[in-house]
């Protein structure tokens, strides 16, 4: 379920859900749902946040993939 944010509220919650999904002591559980949250506020930016993670080398292969599927949705919704 997306909700509406201000470019405020969505800028803080996407840099708590980045640092979320990039810190390697959280477990996979939370840094995946970091990532699904991302996704299903289906701004640009999110968009963007989640192609850096899919970027990044140092994130497991597993959460690369689901970013990059997050992507995707965001893309196929047309945002």
């Amino acid at each position: 379920m997306e909700q509406n944010y201000t470019s405020e509220q969505q800028a803080s919650e996407l840099n708590k859900l980045m640092a979320i999904a990039g810190d390697g002591q959280l477990s996979a559980d939370l840094r995946s749902r970091a990532i699904k949250s991302m996704g299903s506020m289906g701004s640009h930016d999110a968009l963007l946040c989640l192609l850096e993670i899919v970027a990044n080398d140092g994130n497991p292969t597993r959460e690369r993939e689901m970013a990059l599927k997050q992507a995707l949705s965001i893309v196929k919704r047309g945002r």
